[in-house]
């Protein structure tokens, strides 16, 4: 059986300037440190429908939503593992569960093959695949990340994403994260704070000292509204 995992949790974002990140990093240092994908390039591949069903719900702020993506933290060469990850949000608490495979492998389940094994994680992603007809990879993700986990031992984690990227060609895990186009200006940081209960008081006084508010933001739903529903309105003005 291959590796896998399950998460529950809240997943708080916030948009940081350079100051604010800073100010972050000091708060945390007698609490976080790197965890062992702590400094890498995070590539990522969403899967929807053709007509975008998955993401389109999603943007209309459901009390239900979800989705499907294969994850891999190095370039994603012959023999690398990556991850194929179903994603949940019910009520603002996200439930991901999680499954550890060969790039080849995914991709053959996806494009309609068996399921490679048969656990609970398994037969859900399976019935997912088979709920949404005509599932395929729709847009690549990249982003520079840094994840920190604590040093006590709880399950709170903090992740800061730069460079956050997004393409619909070269649609694969083992290819330059430098390709695509930017979802955020360069002098922002995408902080997301990930806890079981609530954040620690030490986080919530350094978000209070440096005027750090929560925020809404979905790379895949910026991806759509800022690349595809533009060049969808463009064709359709065209068709007419």
């Amino acid at each position: 059986m291959a590796y896998q995992a399950v998460f529950k949790r809240y997943e708080l974002k916030y948009l940081l300037t350079p100051e604010q990140k800073e100010h972050v990093l000091r708060a945390m240092e007698p609490h976080m440190q790197l965890d062992k994908y702590g400094d890498s390039i995070i590539r990522n591949l969403y899967y929807d429908t053709d007509d975008y069903r998955l993401i389109r719900h999603s943007i209309q702020k459901p009390v239900y939503k979800e989705k499907l993506r294969i994850r891999s933290y190095f370039r994603a060469t012959e023999g690398v593992p990556v991850y194929i990850e179903l994603k949940k949000k019910y009520k603002h608490v996200v439930y991901k569960r999680r499954l550890q495979m060969k790039e080849d492998v995914v991709k053959a389940w996806m494009e309609g093959g068996p399921a490679p094994e048969d656990s609970q994680i398994a037969r859900e992603i399976h019935y997912f695949r088979n709920f949404y007809p005509g599932l395929h990879p729709s847009v690549y993700l990249s982003y520079h990340r840094l994840a920190y986990y604590d040093k006590e031992g709880s399950s709170f984690r903090v992740t800061f994403d730069t460079k956050i990227r997004a393409r619909q060609t070269n649609l694969t895990l083992d290819s330059d994260h430098s390709e695509g186009t930017l979802l955020l200006p360069d002098h922002l940081t995408l902080m997301e704070l990930k806890c079981a209960g609530s954040m620690p008081l030490w986080m919530a006084h350094a978000l209070t000292e440096a005027k750090i508010y929560k925020t809404s933001f979905s790379k895949y739903g910026t991806a759509y509204t800022q690349m595809i529903f533009p060049e969808i309105k463009e064709e359709m003005f065209h068709v007419r």
